[in-house]
């Protein structure tokens, strides 16, 4: 066989086949699809800014929906109160959708029920706490707030100075105590909060507490950066230098309990970057969504700094902030 023959012949050879792997492919499409096995695309799918109306009192909550596989919908969710939960199913059929959490707290409690219906490009629907309460709440969709340039920075503003408090109001009964540039809360109490709002910003703060207290440093009133007695430990979601619930810090560079730490945040969108005690820990990661404890759930708009105040002794100092242009 010569080298011209053998050549036309792998043409085509090459050439018929592909008839029939345009019929089998054809096959394949029809029997997996046709049969309702179509790659999800679910309306409800993204993240959700969601307000309970607690008694009449509006209290910020998250949700998340995302794929898993072909036919299911899982996801994450904030509540009133604790960190961000998983959803092991989220149902979901003619613009309804449902589905429970077990309890955080206390074993042996009823599950965490949220029923809701889709309209458009907003929820609505009920949420049956785990003992038996049953709320209201609206949704909308949690902006992406992706940037479209870096930021140019502003001014630094300095929050401590001196023996006054200047620039902060209290959630409540005032228990902390301005002092030589220090903030300190001798004892579990109210939180405290700036007057002044921002957007994007890049945050230095320095704070010490004692032996097993706990607190945090929510930026824009809304997402949690844990303080806590972390010496030791691993990296975990509630310990120094975590986004409460979404984001462990990468090493753990907590130091003992009494000495001075200090965290370096930037905050971009939903883009963060923090420095702790000289050390990055979390380097350009995307916070989710609002963590146990924020102030509101709107996102896109800016929002307050807030130390946590109502989790036991903590000082703080040098806390300087500065804005984006």
């Amino acid at each position: 066989m010569n080298h011209l023959f053998q050549t036309n012949l792998h043409r085509r050879s090459r050439f018929s086949l592909l008839p029939a792997l345009t019929l089998l492919l054809a096959f394949f499409t029809l029997n997996t699809y046709g049969h309702g096995l179509k790659p999800m695309a679910s309306p409800l799918e993204g993240r959700w800014d969601i307000t309970i109306d607690v008694s009449g009192k509006p209290s910020p909550s998250w949700l998340e929906v995302r794929h898993s596989g072909t036919h299911t919908l899982v996801g994450q969710f904030t509540g009133i109160s604790g960190s961000a939960r998983p959803i092991s199913e989220v149902h979901f059929k003619d613009g309804k959708l449902s589905f429970e959490i077990p309890p955080q707290w206390e074993k042996g409690d009823k599950n965490l029920s949220v029923e809701g219906t889709l309209a458009g490009e907003k929820l609505s629907g009920t949420l049956t706490t785990p003992d038996g309460k049953t709320y209201n709440w609206n949704g909308v969709r949690a902006p992406s707030l992706r940037r479209q340039s870096q930021p140019s920075w502003g001014k630094p503003i300095k929050l401590t100075e001196g023996n006054t408090i200047k620039g902060w109001h209290a959630a409540g009964e005032n228990q902390w105590i301005a002092e030589n540039g220090i903030l300190r809360s001798p004892k579990s109490g109210a939180n405290l909060i700036t007057d002044e709002k921002f957007n994007d910003f890049k945050l230095h703060v320095e704070f010490r507490i004692p032996k097993g207290s706990n607190s945090g440093v929510y930026l824009r009133g809304r997402y949690e950066v844990q303080v806590t007695d972390s010496k030791g430990m691993e990296p975990a979601l509630d310990q120094l230098g975590a986004i409460y619930g979404f984001i462990s810090p990468t090493e753990m560079m907590a130091k003992d309990p009494g000495e001075w730490q200090s965290f370096d945040i930037t905050l971009v969108g939903r883009m963060l970057t923090l420095v702790t005690n000289g050390k990055t820990v979390i380097c350009g990661q995307e916070i989710p969504g609002i963590t146990g404890g924020a102030l509101d759930s709107n996102e896109g708009e800016p929002g307050p700094l807030y130390i946590q105040g109502d989790h036991g002794p903590v000082e703080y100092r040098n806390i300087v902030i500065t804005p984006a242009k």
